[in-house]
């Protein structure tokens, strides 16, 4: 359920660790004791550490993730990714990997899709292009928008079949720290609800729509990695414009600004804050209105016309490459400004762990378990849970 960007960081990463891990052998003519010379051990410490290996491996190589969205269930999505050249160092070298993929996902409530992602880099790194297509049947819980107290108790299942795509350039500002970017979405979605038409508590929604517009954007990127941030600021605004001249049947509009910030409170404490603002006006989808996305809570469960909610999460390395993390969070969703009062609200925690796999890229892998309202829930780490390219 996350946006093309933050899967696009997972694809840089997740294959490459893997294959790095559980893949690859020490070369043949290696004594097996000689840590220096190998791309899967540090000099500096004789840890496992793949820094060496992404020094030079690229091309094609295979993907599986694992898929534990509690509002789909379990499940996993896989396929081939293609880099161009190895991983670049340091959030400054503006040459990074143009990346392709091309897989499929499926879990155990029958949700499945295919999907194809581009992420490419021209002028030196200057202008980044993210192009990406989706084809997928999708089976959710309706529990309504804002505060709806009887659908919140019994919700209603539904099957929503998105397809479409997204085509994204994104240009940097001089020699800043800012870029601005300009998107085009499409999709053409099927809707259909278990329950007949007529039921209470199902939206007034056609069987199939349509939606396209375009949202321009404006980032601030001052973390010092891309993957698993020490220190540093994210700051991204963007207003989404939909209309019947863009390809829609509807007109709505969308605003969005996220924050986050990376503090070192020591050498082996950092402490990290999210924060989420969104809303849409008009006659948007549903299905496409904001929802809370926190660790825990199930994708689309909490939904209204605006919504906000933070987290903060406390990492410590305690021990060599080892860390421990606690976050905690809350969101909520209402419909109208003025109406607050009736907001729907979650409140999520948890923990996890990490392993330092790629110091020299400051990729940490490990998992998180996270607690909320009738929900615990397992996710795979790659790098910082709030992945941002």
């Amino acid at each position: 359920m996350r946006s093309f960007q933050s899967i696009s960081l997972s694809l840089l990463a997740l294959p490459i660790c893997c294959c790095a891990v559980f893949g690859q052998d020490l070369p043949s003519d290696a004594p097996a004791n000689d840590k220096a010379e190998s791309k899967f051990y540090s000099a500096e410490d004789g840890w496992l550490d793949v820094s060496g290996f992404l020094k030079e491996k690229y091309g094609f190589l295979p993907l599986v993730v694992p898929i534990t969205e509690p509002a789909v269930g379990y499940g996993a999505a896989g396929g081939l990714v293609f880099l161009s050249k190895p991983l670049p160092r340091g959030s400054d070298d503006l040459i990074r990997p143009n990346i392709t993929f091309v897989g499929g996902m499926g879990t155990e409530n029958g949700t499945k899709g295919l999907m194809a992602a581009d992420m490419r880099y021209w002028l030196g790194g200057r202008l980044q292009t993210l192009a990406g297509l989706l084809f997928a049947s999708v089976n959710l819980d309706f529990h309504g928008i804002g505060n709806s107290s009887e659908l919140a108790a019994h919700p209603l299942s539904y099957n929503i079949k998105p397809h479409g795509g997204t085509l994204q350039g994104k240009a940097r500002l001089g020699n800043s720290r800012l870029w601005a970017g300009l998107s085009y979405a499409f999709s053409s979605t099927e809707v259909n609800f278990d329950a007949p038409p007529g039921t209470q508590g199902v939206p007034n929604v056609p069987h199939e729509s349509k939606a396209g517009g375009l949202t321009p954007s404006l980032t601030y990127d001052s973390r010092d990695n891309i993957f698993t941030p020490n220190r540093g600021t994210y700051v991204d605004v963007s207003a989404g414009l939909f209309s019947e001249a863009l390809g829609g049947d509807s007109e709505f509009q969308r605003v969005r600004l996220t924050l986050l910030q990376f503090i070192p409170l020591h050498r082996k404490l950092t402490l990290g804050l999210r924060g989420d603002v969104a809303a849409s006006f008009g006659n948007e989808p549903f299905y496409l209105r904001p929802y809370i996305g926190l660790r825990g809570a199930p994708a689309l469960r909490y939904q209204g016309e605006e919504i906000a909610q933070i987290e903060t999460e406390l990492r410590w390395q305690f021990w060599e490459r080892f860390s421990v993390v606690g976050f905690g969070g809350g969101g909520a969703a209402w419909n109208h400004f003025e109406q607050f009062s009736s907001s729907q609200a979650i409140a999520t925690g948890g923990f996890g762990f990490r392993y330092e796999l790629a110091r020299e890229y400051g990729i940490h892998l490990g998992f998180d378990l996270a607690f909320a309202p009738n929900n615990t829930v397992f996710y795979m780490q790659v790098g910082s849970a709030w992945a941002r390219p």
